[in-house]
């Protein structure tokens, strides 16, 4: 491994540890639960695409006239992540981005599709995004990671916006999710077919795929500028914050809605 990858790797590992062991996991017990969870997470999963345009704008040439563009390599790495992320074969074989996949899974749990869709149902210009978010009725966690990801996106430093695509986004859906997933599915017999194939095509494009290339991707972009190297450790921990922002925010929903569950289920603990 690049000795530098190694060294943000080194420097994110406490966050990323949290992430990975945090409570909201075994929160996820019920579809309901799930259902909650998929209706605030759908925004992280939406913005990311975001992120992975602002790449390919600033990696490839756009423009028309095409002109050659100056750095080959990173154009290839980040062109071969977006035909994965913005026309993959879903569940069915039909072509789709991961953001409708994910549209599609949670209808097939009947989580609420709504919220999500009229955020997007007026077009956004990205000087318009702030106030956007600002204006729109949802939590201010979910506020918080949406603006952290634009701010990065306005600063256009590819590395920057690389870091928050790479460390705080692609590599941390853990192993334990699916099972999580699994065992929701037999317990309450439902089908869950569409999130376990979106988890488990994200899982296995991120591992054998989309993290190497993504590695590769910072590389070239770094080389050996150490000013860069540590802007990308800063923006890696700052997208993790985030993250776990947003899921101590989902997790604190979820207990809240079964703490009301219950009471409407056992009266008697209601004054309790």
């Amino acid at each position: 491994m690049n000795h530098n990858i190694k060294n943000v790797i080194d420097e994110i590992q406490p966050l990323r540890d949290q992430l990975k062991n945090h409570e909201l996991y075994k929160s996820l017990n019920s579809i309901e639960d799930i259902q909650t969870f998929m209706e605030y997470h759908v925004y992280a999963v939406w913005d990311f695409m975001s992120l992975l345009k602002a790449l390919q704008n600033l990696l490839t040439t756009t423009k028309i006239p095409w002109t050659p563009n100056e750095d080959s390599a990173s154009a290839r790495l980040i062109n071969q992540i977006i035909v994965d992320e913005e026309s993959d074969l879903n569940y069915n074989g039909s072509p789709k981005s991961h953001f409708e996949m994910y549209l599609e899974a949670m209808e097939e749990i009947q989580a609420n599709t709504e919220p999500i869709k009229k955020f997007l149902n007026d077009e956004i210009k990205l000087e318009d995004i702030k106030k956007h978010i600002k204006n729109y009725n949802i939590d201010p966690s979910i506020k918080s990671f949406l603006n952290f990801s634009f701010q990065t996106i306005e600063g256009w430093k590819s590395h920057e916006i690389a870091a928050a695509f790479t460390f705080g986004r692609e590599e941390i859906i853990p192993d334990m999710f699916l099972e999580i997933i699994e065992q929701t599915e037999k317990s309450n017999k439902v089908s869950l077919n569409k999130i376990n194939y979106y988890l488990q095509r994200h899982i296995d494009l991120d591992g054998d795929e989309h993290g190497p290339l993504a590695h590769e991707m910072i590389i070239g972009l770094c080389k050996n500028d150490p000013r860069k190297w540590e802007e990308v450790i800063k923006v890696s921990k700052d997208a993790l914050k985030e993250r776990i922002q947003l899921w101590d925010f989902i997790n604190l929903c979820i207990k809240d809605k079964n703490d009301s569950l219950n009471k409407i289920e056992n009266p008697k603990f209601a004054n309790a």
